[in-house]
């Protein structure tokens, strides 16, 4: 196997990873960080969490290292499509960055801009940013692009479903034509095949997998449900299970409910969209990430691009709308060569669209009939009848939303593992509450609101 020091990576930045506990490249990192420290242009495909952070990043460390930086002008740049996998991207690339004597920080949406401005006012080495915040301040001359070497454009493919590549193109023109160029993404056709005839000169290949690799390392099923109530109910068994959980719906109010349903039942849930502030993003994502919060739910953007570990099971509340959305949903587990499962909540008048979807996206999904309490769905996902107090809204700070309190490593604080299976013979009584007439919400939340 070969070591980050026979790529060719400086000292400072193989000692780093070490002390991270890294020793050995993905094949990716292999392959192409080589021609990344000899100034070619790169092509990166491959499955997201195949490690290619460090496949961009690493290079671009090693070859600004030894020569300064100007305050607003960054000598390497790394766009990316959402808030979440800039955070992501500048945090894991800091520590390996600072043993080699530079600065990363990210500029994005959602910030007060006045706070961005005071970072930049110190020379910044790499800049990590979402399109419409670097357009921002290059628009009002707060910010330079003319002394960038080498650009990363991130995860292209969601750029492009996202309509970023407009602007993306505009950035991209503000960088010197000499620079070294190099872009990674699930796929390489369409727009993102535009830009790189445009931008990148004689670029070379590395794929790691065929387009397809994503979805057949998970086991895929299709929950089928007769009604909306009985699909509510199934998904707070889920929740209640033991490990992390990603659960998809496609619109921001949707998400906003199912955590408060979530919350009502004693089942610790942060949520993500579009339209949350950033702090809220990064506690949720914080949470999620460190175990104390096993629950996220999310809208398609949201969660795009986030590379979070030991992430066991993915749910589409919701079907996607298209079978990419399916593909880059599903992406949340199995990550770098793990398992996972991925299972999607269908009712009756779903089944024919999501038949269609499943064939387009390469999918073969087992056609499970489910109800709260059913063994089937205990054994696909460790399913359980929740039994916990309600909780206050995420965020607040009150003993319901403690980590002492959500902890219960017993049997993980989220349900009885005993009762799931007795849910469906004690009916209502051992299922969670709930009301149509006000939204899902049980009487329990209603007080919990109110005190």
């Amino acid at each position: 196997m070969t070591s980050f020091a026979e790529l060719g990576l400086p000292v400072p930045v193989v000692q780093e990873l070490q002390r991270q506990g890294i020793t050995e490249p993905f094949p990716i990192q292999a392959s192409a960080i080589p021609d990344a420290l000899k100034g070619h242009d790169l092509l990166g495909r491959g499955p997201t969490g195949s490690g290619k952070t460090f496949t961009f990043g690493l290079p671009m460390i090693t070859r600004l290292a030894g020569k300064p930086s100007k305050p607003a002008r960054p000598r390497g740049l790394i766009l990316v499509p959402t808030r979440e996998l800039a955070a992501q991207v500048s945090e894991r690339l800091s520590a390996p960055a600072n043993a080699m004597g530079l600065r990363v920080m990210a500029i994005v949406g959602g910030v007060p801009i006045k706070r961005h401005l005071t970072a930049l006012a110190r020379p910044v080495d790499i800049l990590v940013a979402t399109p419409g915040r670097a357009q921002d301040l290059i628009n009002q001359g707060k910010l330079s692009f003319k002394e960038v070497e080498i650009t990363t454009l991130d995860e292209a493919d969601q750029m492009a479903d996202m309509g970023f590549l407009p602007q993306v193109t505009k950035l991209l023109n503000h960088t010197p034509r000499e620079g070294q160029r190099l872009l990674f993404s699930a796929t390489l056709d369409g727009e993102v095949d535009k830009l790189v005839k445009k931008f990148l000169r004689n670029p070379i290949t590395h794929s790691t997998a065929p387009t397809t690799a994503t979805v057949n390392t998970m086991t895929h099923y299709r929950l089928q449900v007769p009604t909306r109530d009985a699909r509510n109910e199934v998904i707070t068994a889920i929740a209640a299970r033991q490990g992390r959980t990603i659960m998809f719906m496609r619109t921001k109010h949707a998400v906003d409910r199912q955590v408060r349903r979530l919350r009502q039942a004693g089942i610790n849930a942060a949520g993500i969209h579009g339209d949350k502030g950033q702090g809220s993003r990064t506690a949720a994502l914080a949470a999620f990430s460190d175990g104390s919060v096993p629950v996220l739910v999310a809208t398609d953007i949201a969660a795009r691009g986030i590379d979070i570990g030991d992430v066991s099971l993915v749910v589409h509340i919701d079907p996607p709308a298209e079978h990419k959305a399916y593909v880059h949903r599903a992406g949340r587990t199995a990550r770098a060569g793990q398992s996972g499962k991925v299972v999607t909540m269908v009712m009756p008048e779903q089944e024919k669209d999501l038949e269609k979807l499943l064939i387009k996206a390469g999918v073969k999904a087992a056609k499970i009939s489910v109800h709260p309490g059913s063994k089937e769905l205990a054994q696909i996902t460790g399913a359980r009848i929740p039994d916990g107090p309600p909780l206050a809204p995420f965020g607040a700070t009150t003993s319901a939303t403690s980590p002492k309190r959500i902890a219960a490593p017993k049997n993980g604080g989220r349900g009885n593992p005993a009762r799931a299976e007795a849910g469906s013979k004690r009916g209502r009584r051992g299922a969670p509450r709930t009301r149509t007439g006000n939204g899902g919400q049980s009487p329990r939340g209603q007080r919990s609101r109110r005190g």
